[in-house]
């Protein structure tokens, strides 16, 4: 028999053991790569999402909740703000460009935002099938709203009041689909685009009782809020500062508090990562024990070898390679658990239509946990091994079976 199959036949000699091991280092190879793999692609996906937005402003709230749901559209808005408001900010000598935001309805889940051309073009965007919207009441799809949804191009479709689910539909004022957009990799993968002035529409045409009263409307006009992008580096000192000072203003600078939302989940990711750790620490621990065990019941099988002249090292290489197996078999579990639940949340959000979570995500993270499984099989087995090169063939063959 091979060196390396009498190794697996010893592995699996004392099978409830090596069965115990194995989950146990399964379970902490697989929390270790779920979490590292999930923060990875969660900061990729957020920096990409930021790409060249460098303020957003809104209604006074929290300045988090604006970036959370003007940029990533996971929350809802703290409320509207006047439409001379981007005017205002144009005229700014800081500012290089304003691009607007409006929402508050939703088709299927999936955000309907009104906007203008300039969002496909802040994400370097193309449109796969079709144009982009040239009037009010039409619309662009996302890829994943085209793929996940049954409207196709030329088709029409309602909005439905409100962020979630269940809302009063406007069947009064059908959107029709012009476009659908290339997968990006970005927010607008989720978002049905349309302008600004089809929101207005929908909303004023809703709750206008007569012609006067649609005027009136006409002329309270509010976004929901706007991304600014700056001219120069000295905008990033002074024009948060002024937005603030503006009433019912309220400026947000997105890599700030993208940054603080990191550190908030950093610390119970750090807590998860010490957690998985200990649990390596654990496995590795038991495998010692076990392997320290084996050596003794091994004994009479190892006098045996060495009578039939294996040496001493020989003996020994066989007890690594056992730890290395167990070691080998338990980080394969634990990628398979690890990129398991990782598939599994990422059909829970895209259901939730929330950020994009793949299980085909690869990473140094893969290398980084093969050299520790093999790190931890020989530190597992590097006592029991030099126990065994020391034992004496004669000892081994007058003890007592």
């Amino acid at each position: 028999m091979s060196t390396v199959g009498l190794a697996w036949r010893w592995l699996w000699s004392r099978p409830w053991v090596s069965a115990l091991n194995l989950l146990m280092l399964g379970l902490g190879f697989g929390t270790m790569l779920l979490l590292n793999l999930l923060a990875e692609q969660i900061e990729s996906q957020t920096q990409r999402d930021l790409a060249g937005i460098d303020l957003v402003v809104g209604a006074k709230g929290s300045p988090l909740q604006l970036i959370l749901s003007g940029v990533f559209h996971i929350d809802v808005p703290p409320g509207n703000i006047p439409l001379q408001t981007r005017a205002q900010l144009d005229a700014h000598p800081l500012v290089a460009q304003t691009i607007p935001l409006s929402l508050g309805d939703t088709v299927g889940g999936y955000r309907i935002v009104g906007t203008s051309a300039d969002l496909i073009d802040l994400y370097a965007a193309r449109v796969s099938t079709g144009r982009i919207w040239q009037g009010p009441m039409e619309a662009v799809l996302g890829a994943q709203v085209a793929q996940r949804s049954s409207l196709h191009l030329d088709e029409t479709f309602v909005g439905s009041h409100g962020l979630g689910d269940g809302g009063a539909k406007h069947d009064s004022k059908p959107y029709r689909v012009v476009g659908v957009l290339a997968p990006c990799g970005c927010v607008l993968d989720r978002l049905v685009l349309t302008s600004t002035a089809s929101v207005w529409l929908v909303h004023e045409d809703d709750s206008a009782l007569d012609d006067e009263d649609r005027k009136a409307l006409e002329a309270e006009r509010e976004l929901t809020m706007l991304l600014v992008r700056y001219r120069s580096p000295l905008a990033a000192v002074t024009l948060p500062r002024w937005v603030q000072a503006q009433p019912g203003l309220q400026a947000a600078v997105p890599a700030l508090e993208s940054a603080r939302l990191f550190r908030m989940l950093g610390v119970g990711l750090d807590l998860l990562r010490a957690l998985a750790a200990l649990l390596l620490g654990v496995a590795g621990l038991s495998v010692f024990v076990a392997l320290m065990h084996a050596v003794r019941e091994r004994e009479p099988d190892l006098a045996m070898l060495r009578m039939l002249g294996a040496t001493p090292r020989h003996v020994a290489t066989l007890l690594v390679l056992e730890s290395v197996l167990l070691a080998g078999l338990g980080l394969a579990l634990g990628l398979v658990i690890g990129h398991g639940l990782i598939a599994l949340i990422g059909w829970v959000l895209q259901a939730e239509r929330s950020l994009v979570v793949t299980a085909w995500w690869w990473s140094a993270w893969h290398g980084l946990l093969l050299l520790l499984a093999l790190l931890l099989a020989l530190a597992a087995a590097a006592w029991p091994a030099w126990r065994l090169r020391r034992l004496d063939v004669t000892t081994l063959m007058q003890a007592p079976n």
